[in-house]
């Protein structure tokens, strides 16, 4: 990564752990003092990426998904008896991989 874009992503940092608004101005301001020279352009697009989020609560859920559904879950809430149906069927899509390899005669360790 480019210095100037890892100068301006620690800005970033610094001024959510200090709970100050990430703004375009500031991100210049931090990596000027820092002496690394950073294009308004790319500050100004850092900062309307982060804006009106959680920069913390994005650190401490990284792996986490991202909040991103899970797969099957909105079904579940809004049909109670088809909901029950879905992970049989996913057993069968499962099986049906397993004698799959049975059928070529050989196996992963064979």
């Amino acid at each position: 990564m480019a210095t100037a874009e890892l100068a301006a992503t620690y800005a970033a940092l610094i001024l959510a752990d200090d709970g100050i608004e990430i703004t375009s101005d500031k991100i210049i301001a931090l990596t000027s003092a820092a002496s690394v020279e950073l294009e308004p352009i790319w500050a100004s697009l850092l900062a309307k990426a982060l804006e009106g989020k959680n920069v913390k609560e994005l650190l401490s859920n990284v792996g986490a998904g991202g909040g991103a559904p899970a797969v099957g879950g909105a079904p579940a809430v809004a049909a109670g008896g088809a909901a029950a149906e879905a992970p049989k069927e996913e057993e069968k899509k499962e099986e049906e991989k397993e004698e799959s390899d049975e059928d070529m005669g050989f196996g992963l360790f064979d």
